[in-house]
C-alpha cells in the first residue's frame, strides 16, 4: 500500500538558510506571512559558519562582525519574526502548478518525501566554488589539493591542517583569507599565483593577508603541471604572454599543498529545472526590478542571484527582494511593463536586467577596468539621464547605484557605461 505524501501550504519558501536565505525569510515572516527556510544542512548560516575572521556586519549591523556571529544574528532575526526552519532538507524538485503555486518536493532523512506548496519561493541557494577541473591545470591527481573553502572547513570547522608548504592559485577573496590563516596556522605560503594582470579579490584582503604576511602574488602567471603521486611535491608556474604560458621562462615551487580560488558558480540547476531563464554574463536568474524571475512567483538574491564581494551587500539585497515578495503576494500585477537594463561599455553585467518605469530601482554592477577616476553612467533610449563619478574601480568591487524613479521615465533600453575619466590634476 503506497504511503501518502504529505502537503504542506505555506506563503513564502526560502531555498537555502544563508545571509540571503535568513534576510529574506525574516522580512516576510515580519509580514506576517508564512515563511519556512529550507536548507540542506544542518544548522542555518551556510559558508559564513567557516568564515571565523572578522569584517562582516559593518553596513547591515553598524558593527564589525565574524562571519558566525553574523550568521547567528541573522538566524535569530529570522526566527523571531517567526520564520520556521526545515533543515537537513534537500529540495529536489521546484515546478510550476496549474493553479499558479509553486511546488517544492523536499528529501530528508528524518520526513523522508514532503511536498510544500507555496505562493512564492525566494532563491537563495548562494554559489559553489570552481575547482581545478573547471580551469583543467594539468598532472597528476594526488592527494593535498583543494579548493579554498573546503581547506577552510576543514581547518576552521574540522580543525585540520591541509599540509605544510602551500601554493593558493587565484586571488579570489576566500583564498587571500584561506592565506592569512594557514600562515597563522605556521603553514608556508610559498606564493599566489593569479592569471589576469590585476588580484581578483578585495583590496583589504591584498593588503592584510599578503602584503603584511610578505606573501608574492606572481599576477598574469598560471600553474602549468602538478607533481606528485600519494601527495602534493610542487608545481609549475609560468608567466602569460597574449593568455599562453610561456614555458621557457617556467620556474618552479615545492610545495605539499594546493589550493584553488578561482571564481564562484551560482547554484542554479534546480532554477533550471523550473525553467528559470539564466543570465549568461553571471550564471544567476535573469530577474526584473522585483527580483522575479521569468517563472511568476519565482524571486532570486543574493549570491545565487550574482556573486558580491560583501555578505553585506547580500543580506541588503535578499531584504529587498523580499520586500517584492510582498508586494506581489498583496495583488501587485506580475504583468507590469518592464523595460530592458542591460551593461555597456566596461561592465560585465547589470542585475535587475529590466526595470518598472517610475520605480526607484538599485542597480548592481561588476567592473571590467581598474582604474581611480571612473564614470559610471546610465542612458535612457539614447540620452544621458545620471552619472556618476567613482574614484576607486576594481574589477574585484561591486558597484551599486541608486536611480529614482523620476529618472527611469522615457521610452527605450536602459543602459549603463563605465570609462576611464582623464585625470583633472
Amino acid at each position: 500500500m503506497m504511503e501518502t505524501i504529505q502537503t504542506t501550504t505555506i506563503d513564502v519558501a526560502v531555498i537555502g538558510a544563508g545571509a540571503a536565505g535568513l534576510s529574506a525569510a525574516a522580512v516576510t515572516a515580519a509580514a506576517g506571512r508564512s515563511t519556512v527556510v529550507i536548507d540542506r544542512e544542518g544548522m542555518t548560516g551556510g559558508i559564513l559558519r567557516q568564515c571565523i575572521h572578522n569584517g562582516f556586519g559593518l553596513r547591515y549591523f553598524k558593527e564589525e562582525l565574524t562571519g558566525p556571529e553574523f550568521a547567528q544574528r541573522m538566524f535569530v532575526k529570522a526566527r523571531d519574526a517567526g520564520a520556521r526552519f526545515q533543515l537537513d532538507a534537500t529540495v529536489t524538485e521546484l515546478k510550476k502548478l496549474e493553479d499558479g503555486k509553486l511546488q517544492l518536493q523536499v528529501l530528508s532523512a528524518k520526513d523522508g518525501v514532503q511536498l510544500i506548496e507555496a505562493r512564492a519561493v525566494v532563491l537563495a541557494m548562494g554559489c559553489r566554488e570552481r575547482n581545478r577541473g573547471n580551469i583543467a591545470t594539468p598532472g597528476t591527481r594526488p592527494a593535498g589539493v583543494f579548493t579554498a573553502g573546503s581547506a577552510q572547513k576543514l581547518l576552521n570547522i574540522e580543525g585540520r591542517l591541509p599540509g605544510t608548504s602551500a601554493v593558493i592559485v587565484g586571488s579570489g577573496d576566500i583564498g587571500l583569507i584561506m592565506a592569512r590563516r594557514l600562515r597563522w596556522s605556521g603553514i608556508e605560503v610559498k606564493a599566489v599565483v593569479e592569471i589576469m594582470p590585476y588580484p581578483s579579490g578585495l583590496t583589504r584582503n591584498i593588503v592584510q593577508c599578503l602584503h603584511d604576511f610578505n606573501i608574492p602574488l606572481w599576477l598574469e602567471h598560471s600553474v602549468v603541471r602538478i607533481y606528485g603521486k600519494d601527495r602534493v611535491e610542487g608545481v609549475d608556474v609560468a608567466p602569460l604572454v597574449n593568455g599562453m604560458p610561456d614555458m621557457e621562462k617556467k620556474f618552479h615551487i615545492d610545495c605539499d599543498t594546493l589550493l584553488f580560488s578561482v571564481g564562484l558558480i551560482p547554484e542554479n540547476e534546480l532554477a533550471v529545472n523550473a525553467g528559470v531563464q539564466l543570465n549568461p554574463a553571471t550564471g544567476g536568474a535573469m530577474v526584473d526590478a522585483n527580483y522575479e524571475t521569468n517563472v511568476p512567483g519565482i524571486f532570486s538574491a543574493g549570491n545565487v542571484l550574482h556573486v558580491h564581494d560583501l555578505v553585506d551587500f547580500v543580506a541588503e539585497e535578499a531584504a529587498r527582494a523580499a520586500a517584492m515578495v510582498l508586494k506581489r503576494l498583496d495583488g501587485e500585477d506580475a504583468a507590469a511593463t518592464t523595460q530592458p537594463a542591460t551593461a555597456g561599455a566596461n561592465l560585465k553585467y547589470v542585475v535587475p536586467n529590466s526595470f518598472f518605469p517610475g520605480r526607484r530601482t538599485v542597480f548592481s554592477f561588476r567592473p571590467l577596468i581598474v582604474t581611480d577616476n571612473g564614470l559610471l553612467t546610465a542612458t535612457l533610449g539614447g540620452k544621458e539621464i545620471w552619472r556618476k563619478r567613482v574614484p576607486f574601480v576594481r574589477p574585484a568591487e561591486m558597484l551599486t547605484a541608486e536611480l529614482d524613479g523620476a529618472l527611469l521615465t522615457g521610452d527605450g533600453e536602459l543602459v549603463f557605461k563605465l570609462e576611464k575619466e582623464a585625470s583633472h590634476d
